[in-house]
Protein backbone atom coordinates (compact mmCIF):
# COMPACT_ATOMS: atom_id res chain seq x y z
CA UNK A 1 0.00 0.00 0.00
CA UNK A 2 1.21 3.33 -0.55
CA UNK A 3 -0.18 6.49 0.75
CA UNK A 4 2.19 9.14 -0.62
CA UNK A 5 5.30 9.07 -2.31
CA UNK A 6 7.46 11.93 -3.74
CA UNK A 7 9.97 13.94 -2.26
CA UNK A 8 8.52 17.17 -2.75
CA UNK A 9 5.92 16.39 -0.30
CA UNK A 10 8.70 17.60 1.79
CA UNK A 11 9.05 20.81 0.73
CA UNK A 12 5.32 21.21 0.64
CA UNK A 13 4.60 20.37 3.96
CA UNK A 14 7.84 22.10 5.32
CA UNK A 15 7.16 25.67 3.82
CA UNK A 16 4.99 27.45 6.90
CA UNK A 17 3.23 30.52 5.17
CA UNK A 18 0.09 29.75 6.28
CA UNK A 19 -2.78 32.32 5.84
CA UNK A 20 -5.97 32.52 7.10
CA UNK A 21 -8.72 33.31 4.97
CA UNK A 22 -12.85 33.52 4.53
CA UNK A 23 -13.63 32.17 1.39
CA UNK A 24 -14.45 28.58 2.90
CA UNK A 25 -16.36 28.88 6.03
CA UNK A 26 -17.13 26.78 8.84
CA UNK A 27 -19.88 26.81 10.92
CA UNK A 28 -21.22 25.45 14.22
CA UNK A 29 -24.64 23.17 13.27
CA UNK A 30 -27.59 21.42 15.29
CA UNK A 31 -28.06 18.78 13.07
CA UNK A 32 -28.27 15.07 13.89
CA UNK A 33 -25.73 13.16 12.46
CA UNK A 34 -27.05 11.93 8.79
CA UNK A 35 -28.83 8.57 7.45
CA UNK A 36 -26.55 5.65 7.54
CA UNK A 37 -24.71 5.81 10.69
CA UNK A 38 -24.59 2.79 12.63
CA UNK A 39 -26.85 3.33 15.79
CA UNK A 40 -23.71 2.54 18.32
CA UNK A 41 -21.54 5.04 16.69
CA UNK A 42 -24.23 7.82 16.27
CA UNK A 43 -24.63 7.58 19.87
CA UNK A 44 -21.20 8.58 20.81
CA UNK A 45 -21.16 11.84 18.49
CA UNK A 46 -21.34 15.50 19.92
CA UNK A 47 -24.78 16.56 19.42
CA UNK A 48 -22.77 19.76 18.02
CA UNK A 49 -21.70 19.30 14.33
CA UNK A 50 -19.69 21.82 11.84
CA UNK A 51 -20.55 22.85 8.30
CA UNK A 52 -18.13 23.84 5.57
CA UNK A 53 -18.94 25.75 2.95
CA UNK A 54 -16.81 26.00 -0.22
CA UNK A 55 -15.65 29.01 -1.84
CA UNK A 56 -19.13 29.64 -4.05
CA UNK A 57 -21.21 29.53 -0.36
CA UNK A 58 -22.34 25.93 -1.41
CA UNK A 59 -22.50 23.42 1.51
CA UNK A 60 -18.99 21.38 0.94
CA UNK A 61 -19.16 18.94 3.97
CA UNK A 62 -20.15 18.75 7.64
CA UNK A 63 -18.46 16.96 10.40
CA UNK A 64 -19.58 15.35 13.47
CA UNK A 65 -17.06 14.59 16.21
CA UNK A 66 -17.49 12.17 19.30
CA UNK A 67 -17.99 13.34 22.27
CA UNK A 68 -15.17 11.42 24.20
CA UNK A 69 -11.89 10.19 22.20
CA UNK A 70 -9.87 7.54 24.51
CA UNK A 71 -6.04 9.00 24.74
CA UNK A 72 -3.25 7.02 25.34
CA UNK A 73 -2.15 9.89 27.67
CA UNK A 74 -2.13 13.91 27.97
CA UNK A 75 -1.65 15.46 24.68
CA UNK A 76 2.17 17.03 25.01
CA UNK A 77 3.23 17.50 21.70
CA UNK A 78 5.07 15.59 18.72
CA UNK A 79 7.07 12.20 18.83
CA UNK A 80 9.19 12.42 15.82
CA UNK A 81 7.42 12.37 12.85
CA UNK A 82 3.86 11.66 14.94
CA UNK A 83 2.10 14.97 15.47
CA UNK A 84 -0.46 13.27 18.39
CA UNK A 85 1.08 10.46 19.86
CA UNK A 86 -1.76 10.23 21.78
CA UNK A 87 -4.04 8.80 19.51
CA UNK A 88 -3.90 5.39 18.67
CA UNK A 89 -4.29 4.04 14.94
CA UNK A 90 -7.53 3.31 13.76
CA UNK A 91 -9.34 5.19 16.62
CA UNK A 92 -12.92 6.67 15.83
CA UNK A 93 -12.73 10.63 15.96
CA UNK A 94 -16.04 11.22 14.00
CA UNK A 95 -18.40 11.02 10.93
CA UNK A 96 -18.23 13.39 7.46
CA UNK A 97 -20.93 14.16 5.38
CA UNK A 98 -19.77 15.06 2.03
CA UNK A 99 -22.23 16.89 0.64
CA UNK A 100 -20.49 16.83 -3.21
CA UNK A 101 -18.32 14.92 -4.83
CA UNK A 102 -14.49 15.22 -3.58
CA UNK A 103 -10.78 14.44 -3.72
CA UNK A 104 -8.30 13.31 -0.49
CA UNK A 105 -4.89 14.28 -0.13
CA UNK A 106 -4.34 11.87 -2.48
CA UNK A 107 -6.19 13.22 -5.28
CA UNK A 108 -8.00 10.41 -5.29
CA UNK A 109 -12.05 11.07 -6.37
CA UNK A 110 -14.34 10.43 -3.10
CA UNK A 111 -17.92 9.95 -4.04
CA UNK A 112 -20.28 11.94 -1.91
CA UNK A 113 -21.49 10.38 1.13
CA UNK A 114 -21.22 9.97 4.48
CA UNK A 115 -18.11 8.47 6.24
CA UNK A 116 -16.64 7.52 9.35
CA UNK A 117 -13.15 9.16 10.11
CA UNK A 118 -10.39 7.25 11.70
CA UNK A 119 -7.21 8.11 12.82
CA UNK A 120 -4.01 6.21 10.77
CA UNK A 121 -0.79 6.46 10.65
CA UNK A 122 1.08 6.58 6.82
CA UNK A 123 3.20 3.51 6.80
CA UNK A 124 6.71 3.81 7.39
CA UNK A 125 8.36 1.25 4.77
CA UNK A 126 10.43 1.84 1.80
CA UNK A 127 7.78 3.88 -0.23
CA UNK A 128 7.63 6.29 2.09
CA UNK A 129 10.93 6.76 3.50
CA UNK A 130 12.64 10.09 4.69
CA UNK A 131 9.16 11.51 2.55
CA UNK A 132 6.92 13.07 4.87
CA UNK A 133 8.20 14.64 8.21
CA UNK A 134 4.35 13.96 9.50
CA UNK A 135 3.07 10.79 9.54
CA UNK A 136 -1.10 11.63 10.85
CA UNK A 137 -3.92 11.01 8.88
CA UNK A 138 -7.65 10.82 9.10
CA UNK A 139 -8.60 7.96 7.18
CA UNK A 140 -12.47 7.60 5.78
CA UNK A 141 -14.43 4.60 5.44
CA UNK A 142 -17.88 4.12 4.12
CA UNK A 143 -20.16 4.29 7.41
CA UNK A 144 -22.66 1.66 6.22
CA UNK A 145 -19.52 -0.95 7.05
CA UNK A 146 -18.23 0.51 9.85
CA UNK A 147 -20.81 0.09 12.67
CA UNK A 148 -18.76 -0.31 16.30
CA UNK A 149 -16.91 2.52 17.99
CA UNK A 150 -13.71 0.24 18.71
CA UNK A 151 -10.56 1.01 16.77
CA UNK A 152 -9.59 -1.15 14.41
CA UNK A 153 -6.54 -2.88 13.34
CA UNK A 154 -4.64 -1.14 10.97
CA UNK A 155 -4.92 -4.11 8.05
CA UNK A 156 -8.86 -3.38 8.63
CA UNK A 157 -8.45 0.10 8.39
CA UNK A 158 -6.77 0.04 5.78
CA UNK A 159 -9.33 -2.08 3.46
CA UNK A 160 -12.21 -0.43 4.37
CA UNK A 161 -10.88 2.77 3.90
CA UNK A 162 -9.96 2.01 0.39
CA UNK A 163 -13.52 0.97 -0.32
CA UNK A 164 -14.31 4.51 -0.04
CA UNK A 165 -11.81 5.64 -2.35
CA UNK A 166 -12.99 2.55 -4.93
CA UNK A 167 -9.02 2.17 -5.12
CA UNK A 168 -6.37 -0.38 -3.91
CA UNK A 169 -4.86 3.00 -1.77
CA UNK A 170 -7.19 4.51 1.23
CA UNK A 171 -9.05 7.29 1.35
CA UNK A 172 -6.65 9.85 3.00
CA UNK A 173 -7.26 13.50 4.72
CA UNK A 174 -4.18 14.37 5.85
CA UNK A 175 -4.03 16.46 9.59
CA UNK A 176 -2.02 18.52 11.24
CA UNK A 177 -1.37 20.40 14.70
CA UNK A 178 -3.29 23.61 14.87
CA UNK A 179 -2.07 26.12 18.20
CA UNK A 180 -3.59 25.25 21.77
CA UNK A 181 -6.09 27.65 21.58
CA UNK A 182 -6.95 27.80 17.69
CA UNK A 183 -10.71 28.61 17.18
CA UNK A 184 -12.76 26.72 14.82
CA UNK A 185 -12.47 28.11 11.44
CA UNK A 186 -11.05 27.61 8.22
CA UNK A 187 -7.46 28.19 7.14
CA UNK A 188 -6.20 28.97 3.83
CA UNK A 189 -2.84 28.10 2.37
CA UNK A 190 -2.31 30.11 -0.65
CA UNK A 191 0.94 29.02 -1.39
CA UNK A 192 -0.12 24.65 -1.39
CA UNK A 193 -3.75 25.70 -2.34
CA UNK A 194 -5.20 23.69 0.30
CA UNK A 195 -7.85 24.62 3.23
CA UNK A 196 -7.76 22.52 6.03
CA UNK A 197 -10.44 23.47 8.86
CA UNK A 198 -9.50 23.11 12.72
CA UNK A 199 -11.99 21.53 15.07
CA UNK A 200 -11.79 20.90 18.53
CA UNK A 201 -11.50 17.30 19.54
CA UNK A 202 -12.50 15.99 23.65
CA UNK A 203 -9.92 13.66 24.91
CA UNK A 204 -10.11 11.69 27.55
CA UNK A 205 -6.92 10.76 29.33
CA UNK A 206 -5.63 8.49 32.00
CA UNK A 207 -5.42 10.84 35.19
CA UNK A 208 -8.03 13.65 34.41
CA UNK A 209 -10.78 13.77 35.73
CA UNK A 210 -12.26 15.78 32.94
CA UNK A 211 -12.49 15.96 28.78
CA UNK A 212 -9.03 17.90 27.14
CA UNK A 213 -9.85 19.78 24.23
CA UNK A 214 -7.53 19.49 21.67
CA UNK A 215 -7.95 21.60 18.66
CA UNK A 216 -6.26 19.48 15.18
CA UNK A 217 -6.53 20.57 11.46
CA UNK A 218 -7.87 18.44 8.70
CA UNK A 219 -7.09 19.23 5.12
CA UNK A 220 -10.76 19.11 3.63
CA UNK A 221 -9.29 20.91 0.20
CA UNK A 222 -6.23 20.30 -1.63
CA UNK A 223 -4.03 17.83 -2.45
CA UNK A 224 -0.32 17.10 -2.43
CA UNK A 225 2.57 18.06 -4.62
CA UNK A 226 3.74 13.91 -4.56
CA UNK A 227 -0.19 12.84 -5.20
Amino acid sequence: MRFLGSCSFVLLLLAPALVSADDYKVEPIKDAPPAGVAPEIASGLNGQGYRVTDDQGKPFAEIWLRKAIPAKAKPAGANGAIQFPFLAEGELLGVLHLVGEAHDYRDQTIDKGVYTMRYGLQPVNGDHLGVSPFRDYTLLLPAAKDKAVASLPRKQLEAQSSEAAGTSHPAVFFMLSVPANAPVSMIHDEAKNTWRVALPLSLTAPGESHPIPHPVSFILSGVSEGA
